[in-house]
């Protein structure tokens, strides 16, 4: 669990017990968190957004506001598993 502040904002940021991320990946994400800055405020209670990070894959991120302001990294889907839909099917995205 990691504590940051955005615009007079004080987050937490914690992950699923199924994501597993090393100590790197981490300081990396909460670096990618800040970058988006005043962004975050705007998100509504409930709403979810992802980050496609290039070495860590897409992380799914669930914004909680009532009682805190709560991002929770419900999942992690690395690159090898993304897929695209397209009318002629499905293919994998690299």
């Amino acid at each position: 669990m990691y504590r940051f502040s955005i615009e007079n904002e004080n987050w937490i940021l914690r992950f699923s017990p199924n994501v597993l991320l090393e100590e790197e990946e981490r300081e990396t994400i909460i670096k990618g968190i800040l970058q988006l800055g005043k962004e975050l405020s705007t998100l509504s209670h409930g709403q979810s957004f992802v980050i496609m990070n290039e070495t860590i894959g897409l992380l799914v991120f669930n914004v909680e506001k009532i009682p805190s302001f709560i991002l929770t990294i419900s999942n992690r889907v690395e690159k090898e598993k993304w897929y695209v839909q397209k009318k002629a099917g499905i293919k994998p995205f690299l």
